[in-house]
């Protein structure tokens, strides 16, 4: 059995990060409400995604030094990651800056990962922590999110990251099911 989810754990100085982060979707949901009224808005938006970016690679670093690695956490980090990714990717494209094809594959696979997050943790009883994959995409989402608040489009870094965000997603998504699969296997074979 799993460790159980202690509300407690939300003390560790990684999971505050984690739920700072969290909670930057609400400036940012606001600050594009303001978008096309203010055009130095994206400039703080770009200032905002940054500062989530650093306190994602630092609640993870925290976490592992500390010995602050808990059930809560594992839960909060991806949480995070996925509501600012999709409240970015809407005001993107509720704004018309992102096309809907990118639009549907980041927000739906954010869904379905959730789903099976959720699938998962129920039949294994923990939380399975993000992996390498999954970050490496969320950082390239993050770059072409960023390419595309700045309205850099069609240039040679903007198709770039377009184009190998999209390909990640795939792969993230495929491995996500491939690591659910291989966790309840191995999770009915401890119980035997």
């Amino acid at each position: 059995m799993g460790n159980k989810l202690n509300l407690k754990e939300i003390k560790t100085k990684s999971n505050l990060l984690s739920l700072f982060r969290l909670l930057l979707a609400a400036p940012i949901f606001y600050l594009f409400t303001q978008y096309s009224v203010n055009s130095s808005v994206k400039y703080y938006l770009v200032a905002l995604y940054l500062v989530a970016g650093i306190t994602d690679t630092l609640d993870g670093y925290l976490a592992r030094k500390f010995n602050e690695v808990t059930e809560l956490g594992k839960i909060i980090d991806p949480l995070a990651d996925k509501t600012l990714v999709v409240v970015i990717v809407i005001m993107l494209f509720y704004n018309g800056m992102l096309p809907k094809f990118y639009f549907w594959t980041i927000v739906g696979r954010d869904v379905l990962i959730f789903i099976g997050g959720i699938f998962v943790t129920k039949k294994i009883k923990k939380v399975l922590p993000s992996n390498f994959i999954g970050k490496f995409t969320v950082l390239n989402i993050g770059i072409f999110l960023i390419l595309a608040t700045l309205n850099f489009n069609n240039n040679f870094f903007y198709n770039f990251f377009y184009y190998i965000s999209l390909f990640l997603s795939y792969v993230s998504l495929l491995a996500y099911l491939l690591r659910g699969i291989e966790a309840i296997k191995w999770s009915k074979n401890e119980l035997v």
